[in-house]
């Protein structure tokens, strides 16, 4: 799949008629439900330092948030979105991020703003609700335990928890199977090219909110339905 074809709205062939009809929202982590940039700067930079390299600036770690840890370790040792590492500086320095990163799961992170209100209110209308991340399951767990988030979804599917993650849509269609719905019936809220990328080839429907890791990009350039400044604004767009 070309991600060129996915990344405008002028390309779509039907127009969108809100409110959207559907079934089940899911709902990315990272970037979208919880703002984690602090925690995985800080767990980088303590990596570098362990390492005796530079630290970077929290801003340029954030741009690098939005591929899963594996892809954030190599872009803070090679400071770039594409290079790739010395392999074994790379199999030494993923465990210390990991170490650190466990250590400082949730220091900074918090819910986004109108995050619980959004949440409060699609259970409210009665929609079907997961969380689908490309964080793997030892972190993703504590953390939605920690920001008192978990109880609100009925499934979460981590990176580790499927042998495909975003952008390939196996989450998405197994959340569809799960809740025994349609992927047309499925909302994503995402932040990214990869939650564009996995709702596209699903076949679900997309909105974007603007404040996440989109690796720096802006998320207006992104093929999707609707660009929403929370989950609270999401959830006047769509009807059950």
């Amino acid at each position: 799949m070309n991600p060129d074809n996915l990344q405008r709205t002028d390309r779509r062939t039907t127009e969108i008629q809100f409110p959207l009809q559907i079934k089940a929202v899911v709902i990315d982590l990272d970037g979208t439900l919880l703002d984690t940039a602090m925690d995985l700067a800080s767990a980088a930079n303590k990596m570098l330092t362990e390492l005796g390299k530079p630290e970077l600036p929290v801003a340029t770690i954030q741009s690098f948030i939005g591929k899963g840890i594996q892809r954030l370790v190599k872009r803070s040792l090679t400071n770039s979105l594409d290079e790739e590492p010395d392999p074994e500086l790379f199999n030494k320095a993923l465990p210390i991020y990991q170490r650190n990163y466990h250590e400082n799961l949730y220091t900074h992170t918090r819910p986004f703003p109108e995050v619980v209100e959004g949440l409060d209110t699609l259970k409210k209308d009665g929609f079907k609700l997961a969380c689908i991340t490309n964080k793997a399951e030892a972190f993703t767990l504590p953390l939605l335990r920690a920001t008192n988030l978990l109880h609100y979804f009925e499934i979460v599917l981590s990176g580790d928890t499927l042998p495909k993650k975003k952008p390939d849509p196996l989450p998405l269609l197994h959340a569809c199977q799960h809740f025994q719905i349609k992927p047309y019936e499925l909302l994503l809220i995402g932040d990214s090219l990869n939650d564009a990328m996995a709702a596209r080839a699903a076949g679900c429907h997309i909105f974007c909110v603007p404040y996440g890791y989109n690796e720096g990009r802006d998320v207006h350039e992104l093929n999707c339905d609707a660009v929403v400044s929370s989950l609270l604004e999401a959830t006047k767009l769509i009807k059950k």
